[in-house]
């Protein structure tokens, strides 16, 4: 088996209309990593921002939460999030996944309420959002992404 594996860098985007989070990881750890909150005008993101994100983490592919309701029909914020994962790709030329979504927010307001309130759940929900979609994507994926061998 060969000693080296192959390594995505994934940038994933909790997409809404205010504000995107962004986190990454890597296929080989599937580590991730909370990063940032991006400010949107008029459901525009900034463009640059996130052109300069992508080339700081030199990233490899995208995954973008896709909002569906319970009954995993689409609604409007949903069609938004497919087009700014659409223009993702258009704009960079890197594979875009799409990964449901659904109690992400529930889930990432519990866990930062465990760490430290209800300030941090306020200005940290939109990241960790972002991270936690990227680590429900790794597992889900996990039998087709590579991983380290066993040695």
């Amino acid at each position: 088996m060969s000693s080296t594996q192959e390594y995505i860098r994934f940038l994933a985007f909790d997409y809404g209309e205010k504000r995107i989070g962004v986190a990454t990881g890597n296929s080989l750890t599937t580590n991730t990593q909370a990063l940032t909150i991006l400010n949107c005008q008029n459901d525009q993101p900034n463009w640059t921002q996130i052109e300069a994100i992508v080339n700081e983490w030199q990233c490899q592919a995208f995954v973008v939460g896709l909002p569906l309701n319970m009954d995993s029909t689409e609604q409007v914020i949903t069609k938004k999030a497919k087009k700014f994962g659409n223009r993702l790709h258009g704009r960079f030329g890197l594979p875009i996944f799409f990964h449901d979504e659904r109690l992400s927010s529930v889930e990432v307001r519990e866990y930062l309420f465990d760490m430290g309130g209800y300030k941090k759940v306020n200005q940290e929900i939109d990241a960790f959002a972002a991270e936690l979609i990227l680590q429900s994507f790794f597992e889900e994926h996990s039998s087709t992404l590579k991983k380290p061998s066993e040695c």
